[in-house]
């Protein structure tokens, strides 16, 4: 189960973030924003020759005591940041992955939607209804036990 997940933008700016439990948020921005560092050099240790083939999973970005922190990242540059307790065993590498392919799918269907402008925050309140399934989607995958 997943206790953060995160959309950051390519100029490193949160496009969405959402955790559970609230008291906890404020560790959680924290987690996120520190493993940024750690997707840059992911990336940048692929190399350009693996440019065209790159795989998107970038797996385990770091381990704490409590929490994992996994990443994604997109071929626009939009990366995905994934907190997930370190209590749950269950939870293997390729059902993470499938959870990340999940997200990306629906951030595509958000940034396909007609009314929404690249690079603002994608929020579930107002008129938007993409906007709401994504949050939707998110809420789905933060309360699903595996």
């Amino acid at each position: 189960m997943a206790v953060c997940i995160a959309v950051i933008a390519k100029e490193n700016y949160p496009l969405y973030i959402r955790s559970t439990p609230t008291e906890n948020e404020l560790k959680f921005h924290y987690m996120v924003h520190t493993s940024l560092d750690v997707v840059d050099e992911k990336i940048s240790a692929m190399g350009k020759a693996l440019v065209d083939q790159r795989e998107l999973y970038l797996g385990l970005l770091y381990p704490t005591e409590d929490y994992k922190v996994y990443g994604y990242v997109t071929n626009s540059k939009v990366k995905f940041v994934m907190v997930v307790d370190s209590s749950n065993t269950a939870l293997r590498d390729n059902e993470i992955r499938s959870m990340f392919r999940k997200l990306h799918n629906s951030y595509t269907d958000v940034m396909c939607n007609p009314f929404y402008n690249p690079g603002d925050r994608i929020q579930s309140s107002g008129s938007v209804s993409l906007s709401r399934a994504f949050d939707n989607m998110v809420t789905s995958m933060m309360i699903q036990v595996c």
